[in-house]
């Protein structure tokens, strides 16, 4: 504290890496230094004992064992966000943790235009008579194939394995240990060709922002990513934008085919259909790009309300299951696929779920300012033309690492401050073409 205050007496010039710097200590020392030691030490064993739980009661569907250590986990939380102090809601003090800067006013209005649009998409998609045919990503192939496969993509889009590593795991990361050590993993499954591959590109997509960042800066927030929410626009862009559309397609199927024999009589169509299927599911991971933010919304909406004190633990699976059936149209039948398919809660991470849709939001809105700079991006994915792109996300997201706020960072790169009019515009059209409404 006495350094920070010596530093700020002598200020650096505005809107320069030291005084982004400087700014950011500031933030992060004023929060940690507002949670009493005796408040930390319990959430950080509460949290150990909620995980254990978790872990255990899951598998065996025992709702009424995790209840107890969940509502500890969030009555501490509900006292930590009084000791940080907020504006307007108690959820802001976590948010910001996972989104700086941003509060419910900003994620409430983004989940409401989302609601309406993405809730009549699903309408339309369920009412269309053109279907995909799921069984093509069910063909068998070896996994040391798909693995053979996934290293092609990823280098192409730009991972650098000469800084980093692809390994397998049970739940796919990406983690950078230092500067020019970028690791990430995946899964494979010989019974599904989808997993693995946009597994790895999801991660590639985490990799790329993390190689990309200042690493002169490493262990400065200059030199750190910006938030999670722009983290995740990064894996979404080219999980989604990049690998899910036609041009890619165009460029890669070839030599899938010649990679994974399974794919060798897949047309173009049929093969993009696929890949693109939408399915509301009861779980959250394995949602596609239309049903997806709608399993985010009622997890933002739920920890609100637990957040605020409207909704009591002991109330939340009837409340998932309400809302799973009002958005989603499905029911969960037990608590493992339905309120314990998540660890973020027993982990105490409320205020986590948001990153995700507003990543989505965000990627959105980077293609379009992308497809303004660049040219049609189709045409430079047919082509396995990958390198604008990157550049551009480097200029643009990458170098900057911490030096803006979010929000200020995504306006500076488009034009605008998120929009959730990007990610409607865009899935309106993606997916109304492979519908046929």
């Amino acid at each position: 504290g006495d350094e920070l205050a010596a530093a700020e007496a002598a200020p650096p010039a505005p809107d320069t890496p030291q005084a982004a710097n400087l700014r950011e200590w500031r933030r992060a020392f004023d929060r940690a230094v507002k949670v009493p030691e005796d408040l930390a030490v319990a959430l950080a064993r509460a949290c150990s004992r909620a995980e254990t739980a978790w872990e255990r009661a899951r598998p065996a569907h025992d709702w009424a064992a995790f209840l107890p250590p969940l509502a500890e986990v969030l009555s501490l939380r509900r006292q930590e966000a009084a000791a940080v102090g907020y504006a307007a809601e108690p959820y802001d003090a976590l948010l910001d943790v996972y989104e700086p800067y941003a509060a419910t006013a900003d994620m409430a209005p983004l989940f409401a235009a989302l609601r309406p649009a993405l809730v009549s998409l699903l309408d339309r998609i369920r009412g269309a008579s053109r279907r995909p045919d799921p069984t093509l990503l069910a063909r068998r192939a070896a996994a040391a194939d798909q693995e053979a496969f996934c290293r092609q993509v990823a280098t192409a889009i730009g991972y650098d394995f000469a800084a980093g590593r692809l390994d397998r795991t049970a739940h796919p990361f990406a983690t950078r240990i230092a500067p020019g050590d970028v690791r990430i993993t995946t899964r494979f499954r010989e019974d599904n060709l989808a997993e693995a591959l946009f597994g790895v590109v999801h991660e590639a997509g985490h990799a790329l922002y993390e190689q990309g960042l200042p690493a002169a800066d490493y262990g400065l927030p200059t030199g750190e990513a910006a938030s999670l929410g722009v983290h995740e626009s990064q894996s979404r862009l080219w999980e989604n934008v990049t690998a899910r559309s036609r041009g890619f397609w165009r460029h890669f199927l070839p030599q899938a085919q010649a990679a994974l024999p399974a794919l060798a009589d897949a047309g173009l169509d049929q093969f993009l259909f696929a890949v693109n299927e939408v399915r509301p599911g009861l779980i959250r991971t394995d949602a596609d790009e239309v049903t997806y933010n709608l399993h985010v919304l009622l997890r933002f909406e739920l920890e609100l309300a637990l957040v605020r004190g409207d909704l009591a633990p002991a109330d939340l699976p009837d409340a998932w299951n309400r809302a799973m059936a009002d958005t989603l149209g499905v029911t969960p039948p037990d608590f493992a696929s339905g309120v314990m398919q998540d660890v973020h809660w027993s982990a105490g991470l409320f205020g986590y779920f948001p990153t995700y849709t507003l990543g989505n939001v965000i990627a959105a809105q980077l293609a379009a300012a992308m497809r303004r700079d660049l040219g049609d991006l189709e045409e430079l994915y047919a082509r396995g033309e990958f390198a604008p792109q990157l550049a551009w996300l480097r200029e643009r997201i990458h170098a900057h690492g911490a030096r803006y706020a979010p929000r200020e960072l995504v306006r500076r790169a488009t034009g605008s401050e998120p929009d959730p009019g990007f990610l409607i515009r865009y899935l309106e059209e993606k997916y109304g073409e492979l519908y046929g409404f």
